[in-house]
């Protein structure tokens, strides 16, 4: 596993990636592409500028509380996704909705796809569908 089960540990390399993003410090590619998805999402900025504060956070749902290192984790594995054609396929949906609108736009539709997906699998218990996965991707470019 690339980054192993120590949520602080991984929340961490977000913010360095984008204190050295933000200070123009040489970065690795994978702080690069963290750096890209932070900096699409102004919104989070706040939080990443005070990791002392964040580090920490919960986020809760049954409070209406959205996750946003989950949401960055779901950009990068889209893009990981992409980069391997895994689902095979996936890579074409991504280069089909990229050509239809905006790249942030194009990975939201995706994730949207993704967290359906591995929250069917985690109610059911099972691992993820690949292929119905896929057939959600795939009905985002009008692919039956």
């Amino acid at each position: 596993m690339l980054f192993g089960n120590d949520r602080r540990q991984l929340r961490q390399m977000y913010f360095d990636a984008w204190g050295k993003f933000r200070r123009q410090e040489p970065i690795t590619p994978l702080e690069a592409q963290i750096a890209q998805v932070v900096a699409w999402h102004p919104e989070y900025h706040r939080l990443f500028d005070k990791p002392e504060k964040y580090l920490d956070q919960d986020y809760l749902p049954e409070f209406g509380e959205t996750n946003p290192f989950l949401h960055l984790g779901l950009h990068l594995g889209i893009r990981e996704q992409v980069s391997i054609d895994r689902p095979a396929g996936i890579a074409a949906v991504h280069g089909a909705l990229k050509s239809r609108q905006d790249p942030h736009d194009a990975e939201h539709a995706m994730i949207e796809a993704l967290a359906e997906s591995l929250w069917e699998a985690q109610r059911a218990g099972t691992a993820p569908d690949e292929a119905g996965y896929l057939a959600r991707l795939r009905r985002l470019v009008g692919e039956a």
